[in-house]
């Protein structure tokens, strides 16, 4: 069984990539954001654990954390591994998860930490655009909404940022990022399973570099 972990900040591209790897190598991704929506939803008594400090707007312990990924692979649709994406988050909890794989003969076999400068991250976010009518996504700076002219129609009533995609947010989510990352990234290059991909490249290469890491 293989274990990978994704790292980095939001807007890198992970989940676009974990769904290529998913569909080539068999593991299965397990994101935590996934985890708390699920419990939350199903009432699980570990769901409401975790509401009881959500409510009080306090983090969640790492020992909530850890059983409901305990809980996730215990399913029966995780018989490849897993792709953690979104865990850890600090170094207690990378030591956390290692213990707790370690305990089952197991271990974190690559980290692929998917690196993007904040610059071109806060364009990518808070350039995003939802269309009202069709759902579907642009970007004012990438790939803004055109009209039959050809005409960038950025601007329109018709398209919608969501509000957690200002500028001034993404900019205070990278920044916590970084805070609680850069522990992590210290401790994976020393254990000697860290691989730092280049973000930005086109979504061709990145996906290439990522399936070499992991072997498929």
């Amino acid at each position: 069984m293989k274990n990978i972990i994704f790292l980095g900040p939001p807007g890198a591209g992970k989940g676009t990539q974990a769904k290529v790897a998913v569909e080539r190598t068999g593991l299965t991704h397990v994101s935590t954001g996934d985890l708390f929506r699920a419990a939350l939803r199903e009432g699980t008594p570990l769901g409401l654990k975790a509401k009881s400090y959500m409510d009080k707007g306090e983090l969640v312990p790492d020992d909530v954390v850890i059983d409901m990924l305990l809980e996730r692979l215990e399913q029966p649709d995780i018989t490849a591994g897993v792709i953690f994406d979104g865990f850890p988050r600090t170094l207690e909890q990378a030591r956390a998860l290692d213990e707790t794989l370690e305990r089952r003969g197991a271990q974190i076999a690559a980290v692929l930490l998917f690196a993007v400068e904040d610059e071109v991250l806060v364009q990518r976010i808070s350039g995003r655009l939802t269309s009202k009518t069709t759902g579907e996504v642009y970007n004012r700076y990438f790939n803004p909404p055109r009209d039959a002219a050809g005409n960038d129609i950025s601007d329109s009533d018709e398209y919608y940022q969501r509000p957690d995609d200002n500028e001034e947010t993404v900019r205070n989510r990278l920044r916590v990022y970084h805070n609680q990352t850069s522990p992590l990234i210290a401790y994976y290059r020393e254990r000697g399973v860290l691989h730092e991909l280049d973000g930005q490249q086109e979504m061709a290469d990145v996906t290439r570099q990522m399936l070499e890491v992991i072997g498929a």
